[in-house]
């Protein structure tokens, strides 16, 4: 789930010390500075979503720690896939939100025809990787 600034802004990761639009910029060589409408363009172009695993949740604050689990509603996977067949290969921010997809929605995905990896949270709470180290593991994506 978004942060509380990111819900206040209505962007993804709109926290300026998320790195999560530095790490992308820089795998897809953009101006992380470009507005937000032009930075989810980028994502399009390069075939990459941008979804959450909940759809609606509960917390005081915005640490993903602090989301109260029977508050926890997910998104429809199901008819996300059966929309878009041709996604191969998902990428979770972070420990938390693999914890909810696999909670949540694990059974939603076609059997064997979607792979899953966790990559290092961009989150600002997640200070034992520097950027550099973030932006190495994050490469994958490049790769699908």
């Amino acid at each position: 789930m978004p942060g509380q600034a990111s819900l206040r802004a209505g962007q993804y990761f709109a926290h300026p010390r998320n790195a999560f639009w530095r790490v992308i910029a820089e795998l897809l060589q953009f101006d992380p500075a470009l507005q937000y409408p032009a930075r989810i363009k980028q994502l399009e172009a390069a075939r990459i979503a941008l979804w959450d695993v909940l759809q609606s949740c509960e917390r005081e604050g915005s640490l993903d720690s602090s989301i109260e689990r029977g508050s926890q509603v997910p998104n429809d996977f199901r008819a996300f896939f059966r929309k878009h067949p041709s996604i191969k290969r998902v990428f979770f921010n972070g420990a938390e939100a693999q914890a909810c997809f696999n909670r949540h929605a694990l059974g939603q995905a076609s059997a064997g025809r979607v792979t899953y990896q966790r990559l290092p949270s961009t989150s600002p709470a997640h200070a034992s990787l520097s950027f550099k180290q973030k932006l190495r593991a994050w490469r994958v994506i490049l790769d699908t």
